[in-house]
Formats: structure tokens, sequence, C-alpha cells
């Protein structure tokens, strides 16, 4: 895979100004840089910080201006490493990560999809990967978590493959909220399971049984959309019917599969339900001991290809982020004001002529096994 970005391909070939012209059509206006401390350990790790903007200047509410931080990374060991050891080491990069969100100022900082861990579901092998499975609220990765959310009053969003010990050990994908004071606000579990591709990850765990929550936090309203979620227009609706302010989507999805769909989905997603969205997928390839088949077609294959990062946020009038590298670690720090999400909806009407009375009405019918669609035909 050609892992140059389409930043980095309009910077090399587009003279000034077309180069300007080209980014504002892309990203909906001219960004300003963030002001950010740099990352001075290596250079595979790469920090970019912008300003959104795009709010009015208000009467009666002060500007609400927040930093959310997303992180985007590779494994660290091979997989066929120890668990402990495997997790650990992401543990301790990550830290470092997280330290340097927090030197930037970020006030809520969210992490792809299972990130203590490979993305070992579509392997639909049993063991060793569900020992990576851990308690939500005192698993190893929540409580490392809280420590470092209430020395940085940050909040911290935390996608972690669950053990529900007090439920038959049953297994979920899980999102954890982390409030700034260190304390379980509450957590998300998956909503749609993907059957497409390697990614069958029904093998594991199923739908969740949590809904649409959205949790208030000293910063705003927030809610997670985890990965397969953003492909289905009511779950983003439903988080936003219920209050969100930002919708994070941690993922794990490569190239060959979902790419077309990956700049456009949570950016459609800000616009329609008047809120912003942080998009976060892993980097880099993660290769397995065995050979594995989805049954498509294809030969035994040992990795699902390339994780291509990208990640990106998205405002409630349209604009977006440029987005992360494909290859390498990073951290996206964004400044928003929050009061842009209720100028949206004033400006555009949205909700307010949503009708969510006639689909409520109509959905209810399509549900039923005697369904008839509404078609009329010549």
């Amino acid at each position: 895979m050609n892992n140059t970005t389409l930043e980095e391909i309009l910077d090399k070939h587009l003279p000034e100004p077309e180069l300007r012209e080209v980014k504002r059509i892309l990203f909906g206006r001219e960004l300003e840089p963030l002001k950010l401390p740099a990352w001075e350990s290596d250079k595979k790790f790469e920090v970019q910080g912008w300003k959104l903007g795009g709010a009015l200047a208000e009467q009666l509410r002060p500007p609400r201006i927040i930093r959310v931080g997303l992180i985007q990374n590779a494994i660290v060991l091979p997989t066929t490493e120890p668990v402990a050891d495997q997790r650990d080491a992401i543990h301790k990069k990550i830290i470092g990560y997280i330290e340097h969100a927090a030197a930037c100022g970020v006030n809520i900082v969210c992490m792809q999809e299972a990130w203590p861990m490979p993305f070992v579901f579509c392997t639909r092998e049993k063991h060793p990967w569900c020992e990576f499975a851990e308690d939500a609220e005192h698993g190893p990765t929540t409580t490392l978590l809280s420590d470092i959310a209430e020395r940085h009053n940050m909040v911290i969003i935390s996608s972690i493959l669950e053990r529900d010990s007090n439920n038959g050990d049953t297994l979920w994908n899980t999102s954890v909220v982390i409030g700034a004071d260190g304390k379980i606000i509450g957590k998300h579990r998956k909503n749609h399971i993907p059957r497409v591709a390697d990614f069958n990850e029904s093998t594991y765990y199923m739908e969740g049984n949590t809904g649409h929550p959205v949790f208030e936090t000293r910063y705003g309203r927030i809610a997670i959309n985890i990965c397969y979620g953003r492909h289905h227009p009511q779950n983003w609706m439903m988080f936003g019917v219920n209050g969100a302010e930002i919708v994070f989507n941690p993922s794990a999805t490569v190239g060959e599969l979902s790419e077309p769909l990956w700049p456009i989905e949570a950016r459609c997603a800000a616009i329609a339900n008047n809120y912003f969205t942080c998009a976060i997928n892993r980097v880099g390839t993660e290769i397995f001991p065995n050979a594995f088949t989805s049954g498509d077609g294809r030969s035994m294959h040992n990795n699902f290809g390339e994780f291509y990062g990208s990640s990106y946020v998205a405002a409630p009038d349209g604009i977006r982020t440029p987005g992360l590298s494909r290859n390498r670690d990073g951290l996206l720090v964004a400044e928003l004001d929050l009061n842009l999400c209720r100028q949206a909806k004033d400006n555009w009407g949205f909700r307010m002529t949503q009708r969510l009375d006639m689909y409520a009405k109509e959905l209810a019918e399509a549900v039923k096994p005697d369904f008839k669609p509404q078609i009329i035909r010549e």
C-alpha cells in the first residue's frame, strides 16, 4: 500500500495559492494550526494540532473552548510474545502519548478500538486471545488510566475487550469513560458487529446492551460510536437525540475494506447531527502465527491487511481537520468551541425538522414479521 497521505500529495505537487484553495474546498476552510510542544523522543510519532473555529461570539453564553486528543498507534511486540508482555509494552508506549496530550492541553483523549492489544478478533481463535479481556472497572488498563486521568484532570475514553465476570464471563467490545477525577463515569458496548471479509467479530462478542448513552463530563457531553457502528446512520442519530456534543469513533479498519468510506462517514454524521465527531483508526500490519480465512475465496493469510490511520476531527458545520499519517503513530489535537453545536442546530434546523414521530411509526412497522414495504407500483 502507498502510505502517502492526500495532504502530502497536495503539498508536494500543488503550488500556492492553488494549494490553499484546494485545502479550503477539501476541509471547509483554512484552519489555524495550534502551537503545541514538540515530541522529542523519536520521529515515529506525529503530533498535529488544529483550531476548528467557526463558532460565533454569543451575547448570553461565553465560549466553551476545549481540546480533544485522538491517539492512533501500532502494536509494540509480535503477537507471538506472551500476552502480559504485549499488553504491558502497549501500555508503556501509550502512557507516554497521553502524557504528551496532557502537555498539549488536551481535556478529553480517546484511543483506537481495543488499543491495549492486537486486533485479534478476525482470527476466530479463542486462545490465547481471550486472555486480553479484562474487567471494565477494575482491570489493569482502567486502573492505570484512572491515575493518569486524575493527575491531569483529563477525561479518558478507553476501548477494551471487556470480561463481564458478573454475567458468566461474557465478553464485550467496550469503551470505558474515565472522568477527570479518575472515577468511572460509565461504559458503552459496541452496538453493531461486522460480519464482512475477515471481520467476523461475533466469534468473541455480540451486539452490545447499553443502548446509546451520553456521558456528562466537566468538559461537555460525549458519546462513543465504536468502529462498525459508523456505517449505521441511525446509530449516529441516536447519540444526537440523547444530547451528545462530541461523538468519538474508535476504530480498527484496513484499506482494502473501508478506506473509501472513512473520510466521509464521521464528517457526514457531524453535519447531520450537529455535533463534533472524532474518528480514530490504528496503524500497522499485525501478523498472527496461524493462517486463517473467512471463506470469501481468498487463500489463507496471517493478517487482515494494513490499518491506515488517517484519524481526523469533523465539526457540525462540515469543517474537518487534515488526517494523521497513514503509517505512523500519532496524536491529533483539536480545539473546539462546543457552542457551535447549538449554533448549527439554529442555523440548519435539522433537529427541529427531523420528523422522529414519523420514523418511529414506520420503523415500528418495519420490524414486524409481516412487514410490507410502502411501495407504490404503476
